[in-house]
């Protein structure tokens, strides 16, 4: 099936200031569905060669106009102000949102295309009316959607899951007892309720966009860092903790830095708060405010390199097996190939095809 995949972010590593947290996923995503057979190309700008002068070209196809496709999935836009909801060719505007529009427009409105909303952020309004819409499927990354939305995680290769190995990352080197990667967007509560209070008397680092950090003086923030840099920094700390926005751990919508921390061997304190925590991570490793992140942090530092650090490892490398490139694409084919109604005409001859 000819997939028109539309994203506004990176394949490769990128640029540093940008908030595009798809790197660490998306290409996984893209490359599990090109070994399905599927033939995908890109409807918005190539941004690894405009902005990371990175060449792609010779495995993945974009195109700016409007080509024939039998399914479009996209990575939900937003309004922006100051950014992309500004007349095109204003300073600082991006034109995601347009061209969003655009092949909304095209496809899903007057071709009546399968559609795919991915809601990577929770940010499609509940009565939007491209909920209900008969060839439209939102996905969101979350154990318990929005009613009528279906769940599709971020997805993790299956390769590295397979070739991890919980001994050999339990011997590193680990001079930082906290670590957190990641940007500030709505994690104040969660940031001061298990963060703060435990990383203070120990070392730690907090990497990311922290625009407002006043209030935590005894802190130590670095700002933004490279995409390589991440898996640095968790290889280098004993632990981190998952800290969600609330509209996320609401509904256990958990995020890349789980699977980020725990392949690096950063074990993943997890905030009893994420409804179904015990999906994701240990209980061992779940905590309940910041005096609990700070015993088991003690704790873990005690473990390093025994065979009860190993084994808490291993499970949370298994807890990951939720996340598998393969399970989501069994989703998205699911949705392709059976859930778009069969009075979309168009998919119905060309499912035949398939």
């Amino acid at each position: 099936m000819r997939i028109g995949y539309s994203f506004w972010g990176f394949l490769g590593p990128g640029i540093v200031d940008t908030p595009d947290g798809g790197r660490s996923h998306r290409r996984t995503l893209i490359d599990a569905l090109i070994d399905r057979g599927h033939n995908i190309v890109f409807l918005q700008p190539d941004r690894d060669l405009t902005e990371a002068a990175t060449d792609l070209s010779d495995r993945y196809t974009w195109d700016a106009g409007l080509p024939d496709i039998d399914a479009l999935m996209l990575e939900w836009r937003w309004p922006i102000p100051g950014r992309n909801i500004t007349w095109c060719g204003a300073p600082g505007h991006t034109c995601d949102l347009h061209r969003q529009a655009e092949l909304i427009s095209h496809y899903t409105e007057q071709l009546v295309i399968p559609t795919i909303i991915w809601d990577k952020d929770r940010r499609l309004p509940a009565h939007d009316r491209l909920r209900s819409a008969r060839n439209v499927v939102v996905c969101e990354p979350a154990l318990h959607p929005s009613p009528g939305a279906v769940s599709l995680l971020f997805p993790v290769d299956d390769r590295r899951l397979d070739a991890a190995d919980p001994e050999a990352l339990s011997q590193l080197d680990r001079p930082v007892t906290l670590a957190y990667v990641g940007n500030q967007y709505d994690r104040d509560a969660a940031f001061d309720t298990f963060f703060a209070p435990a990383a203070q008397p120990v070392s730690h680092v907090v990497a990311g966009k922290w625009p407002r950090t006043e209030r935590w003086p005894q802190i130590r923030f670095t700002g933004r860092v490279a995409f390589e840099a991440v898996e640095a920094i968790h290889r280098s700390a004993v632990a981190t903790v998952l800290l969600l926005p609330e509209r996320y751990a609401a509904v256990g919508h958990m995020t890349q830095r789980l699977f980020e921390a725990v392949l690096a061997g950063c074990l993943p304190i997890t905030p009893s708060t994420i409804r179904s925590a015990a999906w994701f991570t240990p209980v061992g490793l779940h905590a309940v405010n910041g005096a609990d992140v700070a015993r088991i942090c003690a704790w873990l530092t005690d473990i390093a390199g025994s065979c009860d650090h190993i084994d808490l490892l291993a499970g949370c490398v298994k807890h990951l097996d939720l996340f598998r490139a393969s399970a989501q694409v069994r989703v998205l084919d699911r949705l392709l190939n059976e859930q778009v109604p069969a009075t979309c005409a168009p998919f119905a001859r060309r499912c035949r095809t398939v």
